[in-house]
């Protein structure tokens, strides 16, 4: 393999290969086997290990793509994150989060901290001073989302840093809405960075996985905890993660491209009451994604008119599909409130803004005149 790739395309494609020696193949064999010789061998290979064949290689292309030194695969965004998390803290620790984020983390801390004794703080807003004014003595963690899920707010990833520089802590990022083809927290000074890999390194709505990536030391810390509590993700699974990868930068370029002509469409829609997509100048925080975005993603969120129904346009829509993930090359709706946050109480996602009507939409690669089309039409549908 060459050294000094640069290209994220290269990346996405080259590294992390596994080199069929025997038939040379264009495409990584698959190693089904989840036994290994252990006697007369360098590695002694076992799935639950993070290491068969397969797992290593992907790694390396995970690690290469968030400019880290190394990373780890999981069966699940939420393996990779209850993970990271339960490597770092232990009971009488504190952690500071950001409440806008992903319901599945926002009820991992919720339910499952108390029974650890783990304590959590969330920050109110998303400046240095939100966060800092939660941090106590025993603060071990920083975790943050942005952009974030549903509602797409961006939070200043050197600021962030810095501020877990100051008090010794250890910084984590949940990256899944930008992917590595759009932000790279690590040239920030964030430590740990997240990917539920079911998203955008998946992007076919067909594989469910997790990623973490960070340097040796911190990965070496999480593997520890990893290959007990057996995350781990089946290789077949990790053949077809890296295959999706090869395409990442192109389909999540052409998802970036879709969702900002989709969000000025729907801003100046008359039937749209709010848009909320960091790409377009309106979002408060446009400025500060634009310095540390390439692009600004394929999601974004909106909310109708009250006199039209949210759910019955979603309905309505006959080409998008109402779906409960994300990020696939087809573009999907769902409301927030009935799956991905649906287990927070009303009060707290009317604390966090999410309205019972709100529609996260995920752009895929269709062309943007074919989805327009289909919310005119399921527009009207509503109207009458």
């Amino acid at each position: 393999m060459a050294k000094n790739i640069k290209g994220i395309n290269t990346i996405c494609t080259h590294v992390g290969e596994v080199k069929d020696e025997q038939f040379k193949g264009a495409v990584s064999p698959l190693y089904m086997s989840s036994s290994y010789a252990f006697e007369d061998v360098d590695v002694k290979r076992y799935p639950r290990y993070f290491n068969t064949p397969n797992q290593e290689a992907l790694c390396k292309k995970v690690a290469a793509l968030e400019h880290t030194e190394a990373a780890l695969i999981f069966g699940s965004g939420m393996a990779a994150v209850s993970t990271t998390l339960l490597a770092f803290l232990k009971a009488g620790d504190h952690i500071v989060m950001q409440r806008a984020l992903y319901g599945g983390t926002y009820n991992l801390a919720t339910e499952e901290f108390d029974k650890f004794g783990i304590a959590y703080s969330f920050a109110d807003g998303i400046s240095v001073k939100d966060f800092e004014d939660k941090i106590q003595k025993n603060t071990k963690v920083i975790y943050i989302e942005t952009p974030s899920n549903p509602l797409l707010t961006i939070i200043d990833l050197e600021a962030i840093s810095s501020l877990a520089k100051k008090y010794n802590l250890i910084s984590m990022i949940d990256n899944t809405f930008a992917s590595p083809i759009n932000q790279n927290p690590i040239d920030y000074g964030i430590d740990v960075v997240i990917h539920s890999a079911t998203k955008y390194m998946g992007g076919h709505s067909d594989i469910c996985a997790g990623a973490v990536a960070s340097n040796k030391e911190n990965i070496k810390r999480i593997f520890h905890l990893g290959k007990n509590l057996g995350g781990s993700l089946s290789d077949y699974t990790v053949w077809l993660l890296e295959r999706s990868m090869k395409t990442m930068g192109i389909r999540v370029n052409a998802q970036n491209k879709n969702a900002q002509k989709m969000a000025e469409y729907l801003f100046e829609h008359k039937d749209i009451k709010l848009v909320y997509y960091p790409g377009l100048p309106s979002h408060p925080n446009h400025k500060l994604a634009k310095s540390q975005m390439r692009g600004f993603g394929g999601m974004l969120s909106f909310e109708l008119n009250e006199n039209l129904d949210a759910y019955q346009f979603q309905k309505a829509l006959t080409l998008i599909k109402s779906s409960m993930s994300l990020a696939g090359v087809e573009s999907t709706v769902l409301s927030p409130s009935k799956t991905s946050h649906s287990l927070m109480g009303a009060d707290e996602r009317k604390r966090q803004g999410i309205a019972d009507g709100l529609i996260r939409f995920s752009v895929g690669i269709e062309e943007p005149e074919d989805l327009i089309a289909d919310i005119e039409q399921a527009i009207e549908k509503v109207r009458k």
